[in-house]
């Protein structure tokens, strides 16, 4: 962190924790976990030996400079307290596992920003897991493919983020796939404007996806998707059974969107994810914009002073010569 991003301590969070679990236990240490841009991410390790988790969503654990959230915009910047427990409140409702939420604060009493404190979940990350020990690995990819079974079963009239949709708003978009076609074109000018590569075929780009987009055909109910579901954003409990974090940014919206990121991030171990009916000219659009935003969207992270810049800078190169190699097979199957 620079000068001017300071990682909370023990001092600052004890309120928080002396809230969250009361008086009988005492805050010993905390330490920031790695990976957040958004919140931060304390593990807060009490006198018992006990922990739990904080989140804290505040200017300073915020890397992004995104400016004023458009709610109806499904992927408007998903940081907050409120998005944090309808998400919450909702994957409950749907039987999928997510940290336990032992408290949360949106009156700012203990910290000057909303907080929240949940269930510590002690068996890393399913990432870990599948190089650690890949047959255990399987087994919790397994159970998580049955979650996302569940979770995408759960279905709505629109889209949008869950926090409005479930309270009756709708969305500024007409369609998932107008709202995706205008975010690509929206990449191509971002990234054109710092990549030689992606000028040098701007408007193929911009001819693909619009091509894309014309073969997509219009759809009228929309699944629960996390949206941003790699193996890093599944922690395990101590028996292998999967919980989804970063959940935020959980919406209705199309299942392709969602199997698109997946197979992006899951790679070799996609198949065990997969889902039958899938509609392919979704999935072609949705493959050429995930990229797109996969690069502009780590480049813009990158303006400001994320403190571990060589993956996101890793991230961009990887999905900008996947987009180059998409428009160069424009059409074929995905």
């Amino acid at each position: 962190m620079t000068a001017t991003r300071k990682p909370l301590t023990r001092d600052d969070l004890a309120p928080l924790a002396r809230a969250a679990t009361g008086p009988h236990r005492s805050l010993a240490a905390v330490a920031r976990l790695r990976g957040g841009t958004k919140k931060g991410v304390y593990r807060l390790t009490f006198d018992d030996d006990s922990t739990a988790v904080a989140y804290v969503w505040s200017e300073d654990e915020d890397y992004w400079d995104a400016g004023p959230s458009d709610p109806r915009d499904p992927f408007s910047h998903g940081r907050g307290l409120a998005l944090f427990t309808a998400a919450h409140d909702r994957l409950a409702a749907a039987g999928v596992r997510t940290p336990r939420l032992l408290y949360a604060d949106a009156t700012h009493t203990h910290l000057p920003a909303d907080a929240a404190v949940v269930e510590d979940m002690r068996g890393g990350s399913l990432e870990e897991a599948l190089e650690r020990d890949p047959v255990a690995g399987q087994a919790s990819l397994q159970r998580l493919a049955a979650q996302l079974t569940e979770l995408h079963a759960h279905e709505a009239p629109a889209f949008g983020k869950v926090v409005l949709v479930d309270n009756g708003g709708e969305s500024s978009a007409s369609s998932c796939e107008r709202r995706v076609t205008t975010g690509a074109l929206r990449d191509i000018t971002e990234v054109a404007a710092r990549d030689a590569r992606i000028a040098a075929v701007r408007e193929d780009l911009q001819a693909a996806v619009r091509e894309l987009a014309s073969a997509v055909h219009p759809r009228s109910r929309y699944s629960l998707i996390h949206g941003e579901l790699g193996p890093d954003h599944v922690l395990l409990d101590a028996e292998g059974n999967p919980a989804l974090i970063d959940i935020e940014g959980l919406m209705y919206f199309d299942a392709e969107w969602e199997h698109v990121f997946l197979r992006i991030r899951f790679g070799r171990h996609y198949d065990t994810l997969g889902a039958p009916g899938l509609d392919e000219d979704r999935l072609r659009l949705y493959r050429l914009a995930m990229h797109l935003s996969l690069v502009s969207g780590p480049l813009r992270l990158l303006d400001g002073d994320f403190p571990d810049p060589e993956p996101m800078r890793a991230i961009a190169e990887h999905n900008l010569r996947r987009a180059l190699e998409l428009v160069g097979r424009r059409g074929a199957a995905t």
